[in-house]
């Protein structure tokens, strides 16, 4: 990926792909900076400068190739990679992310989950393993998996990506309610942050729907 890019900039490249990719299945072949800030809600400076940030990709009055435009976008996302994935924690939250099936069509295979619990131990969720953590270190150094989900409470979190560190895991995606420091990558997944967000949006939208009742 380019240097100093942005994050508010990487974060939005997800939502491009998947734009862009709906509008391959629907047989798209060229579209413009304008058409794509009205589905995204971005304006067109904005989605122009974003992918200034990584090279130019359309042409003036011609727009972009979506296909092109989509597989640059996924090779800048590290999508031409395959990732193995372990969940450590197989509660709900972790049986949810081992459940979901679209994970493996963009590269994202997950492999097994742990847990400590003797009456989840041995049994099988979307056909993985679940295994004792106590293996944990001992299936990294076998298996090298690149990335680690946290699917455990707050409480054991930080104990969890010590070891997780200490394995070699590359990057964590964590599920868990602490929010975690540490040498290697982490995107943390706060569900009730988005709640709170929709909560805060809902409110001001009643507040002003009500200010233009009163006008």
């Amino acid at each position: 990926m380019a240097k100093n890019v942005p994050e508010v900039v990487a974060r939005r490249l997800p939502r491009y792909y998947r734009y862009l990719g709906e509008q391959l299945e629907r047989g798209v072949e060229r579209i413009s900076s304008r058409t794509l800030s009205e589905m995204m809600k971005v304006t067109a400076s904005q989605i122009r400068q974003d992918l200034n940030c990584f090279g130019g990709f359309g042409q003036q009055g011609y727009g972009y190739n979506v296909y092109d435009l989509h597989e640059k976008i996924g090779e800048i996302l590290g999508l031409n990679n395959c990732y193995h994935i372990i969940v450590v924690g197989a509660g709900n939250v972790g049986r949810a992310v081992a459940n979901y099936t679209g994970f493996r069509n963009r590269g994202f295979m997950i492999e097994a989950l742990f847990d400590n619990d003797p009456h989840l131990i041995g049994g099988r969720i979307n056909g993985l393993p679940i295994l004792d953590a106590a293996q944990l270190r001992e299936y990294c150094a076998v298996h090298r998996p690149h990335i680690a989900a946290i699917a455990v409470p707050r409480s054991a979190a930080e104990s969890v990506l010590t070891e997780l560190e200490e394995c070699g895991i590359l990057g964590i995606w964590n599920f868990s309610h602490a929010d975690l420091n540490c040498r290697i990558p982490v995107e943390t997944v706060h569900m009730s942050d988005s709640l709170m967000t929709l909560s805060y949006r809902i409110s001001h939208r009643t507040r002003d729907d009500n200010k233009g009742d009163e006008q």
